[in-house]
């Protein structure tokens, strides 16, 4: 795969030259703030959008109407569907856009793609092997994918998975890397063993704090001596009951783009912690130190900080939990709805480690919210259903907004929260564009 781009995937240019990053909807390069305000005219928004927007006394400044914010993409993956958004190829890097993930239990072709290195080529599960290592363990223990399987207890949890920079897209000043919009999560239902349990079974030591994870990716620079990534978690999250190693999904072997034959998975923590074709995990008496643990690599400030600041690298804090969000699944954005009749929304809601305490949406920018019904989550760390029904009072352009709170009573925020260099953590209110006649 090469790094060409066209202009429906020209985002994929955008991991290698910053000044990419902004492109409108005809394929055309333009300045950020820009392209944020150029509908300043109500009359120009509303040409474009073919309809008056009710409401557009309240909405934001700058905000780019959701109907024209839409991209698509040309790449296919193998294995997965082809609406997915193709933002790198190389690395390969897919979003799921908000429509396609509208199923209770993510299936395998719509689960987002998040690689920052070369998958294995040559894989042979019989010959696949765990090996647990480390300052903080007994004795370096080995176990094959199939002793795995016959000697620990199975469990299957469904996981929310979420890359750290969904949202980045948003931030402005922009952050580099993969312009993620919102696709960039799913919530299958993953089967293996516990982590623990294979922890417990190598005999940790009283000085374990955390683990490293290691896979059988390579680094695209071809370079054998450097790992594309090799991140970890403290051990008490690593010891929780839902954190896996995992050789199935939805029931099916892990596709070859999502870490076949066998990953991580660490529920509500940024996804670069669940390390995809898993080879080695390394219990460390230390916080690990493996690719993309330091710098600004999933860090942001521990304090907040000016848009555009420059932080230095010792006022970076590691991301951890991460923070409340919720995506509209349906309507798609852009559907035409009759006035007469009312629109039935619904979406799904995720909060890190904690849960979801309720769901609310919006048809006039936030200045009125109309509660959801939020549904249980099937089990700790999936993601929560909600749906509502809306009526419209009178024809035009109107954006549905949804805003999850959790149980200590955090709401997500109105607009982009907390800028950071690396562009991490966006959970800003989704929204969906309604033309009602």
């Amino acid at each position: 795969m090469g790094g060409k781009a066209t202009r429906k995937g020209i985002r994929a240019l955008y991991a290698e030259d910053p000044l990419q990053a902004d492109w409108d909807l005809f394929g055309r390069r333009s300045d950020p703030l820009t392209r944020r305000g150029f509908l300043g005219g109500l009359g120009t928004m509303s040409a474009l959008l073919g309809a008056e927007v009710v409401f557009s006394r309240f909405m934001p400044g700058g905000l780019m109407p959701v109907a024209l914010a839409e991209t698509s993409t040309d790449f296919i993956i193998p294995g997965k569907h082809p609406g997915l958004v193709v933002l790198n190829d190389r690395p390969v890097n897919a979003e799921t856009p908000a429509h396609l993930l509208d199923d209770r239990v993510t299936s395998v072709d719509r689960l987002f793609v998040r690689n920052n290195g070369l998958p294995p080529v040559e894989i042979d599960p019989a010959k696949w092997s765990l090996t647990i290592d480390g300052e903080a363990v007994e004795e370096s223990v080995s176990f094959t994918l199939e002793e795995l399987k016959q000697r620990f207890k199975h469990y299957s949890y469904q996981l929310v998975l979420e890359c750290g920079g969904n949202g980045r897209s948003e931030f402005d000043p922009p952050a580099r890397g993969n312009q993620w919009t919102t696709g960039a999560v799913g919530c299958p239902r993953w089967t293996g063993v516990r982590l623990a349990d294979v922890l417990r079974a190598a005999g940790l030591k009283d000085n374990a704090v955390y683990i490293g994870y290691y896979g059988a990716d390579t680094h695209i620079s071809g370079n054998p001596d450097k790992r594309p990534i090799s991140r970890g978690v403290p051990l008490a999250k690593a010891m929780e009951d839902e954190t896996l190693i995992a050789w199935q999904i939805n029931g099916e072997d892990l596709p070859l783009m999502n870490g076949y034959p066998l990953r991580l998975v660490v529920g509500g923590w940024p996804a670069s912690t669940s390390g995809k074709w898993l080879q080695r995990i390394s219990v460390r008496d230390r916080i690990h130190d493996g690719s993309k643990m330091g710098g600004y690599s999933y860090r942001v400030p521990c304090e907040p900080v000016v848009a555009g600041a420059e932080v230095a690298e010792e006022d970076m804090c590691i991301i951890e939990s991460m923070p409340v969000k919720s995506l509209l699944t349906y309507p798609r954005s852009g559907v035409v709805q009759k006035l007469t009749d009312p629109l039935v929304v619904r979406g799904h809601a995720w909060a890190g480690d904690l849960a979801v305490d309720k769901v609310a949406v919006s048809i006039d920018f936030g200045q009125t919210w109309q509660p959801a019904r939020l549904e249980k989550p099937v089990n700790r760390l999936a993601w929560q259903h909600f749906n509502a029904k809306i009526t419209f009072p009178q024809t035009g352009y109107y954006e549905i907004w949804a805003r999850a709170s959790d149980d200590t009573g955090r709401a997500q925020p109105m607009v982009v929260p907390g800028w950071n260099p690396k562009g991490y953590l966006n959970n800003a209110c989704h929204r969906v564009a309604v033309k009602v006649v």
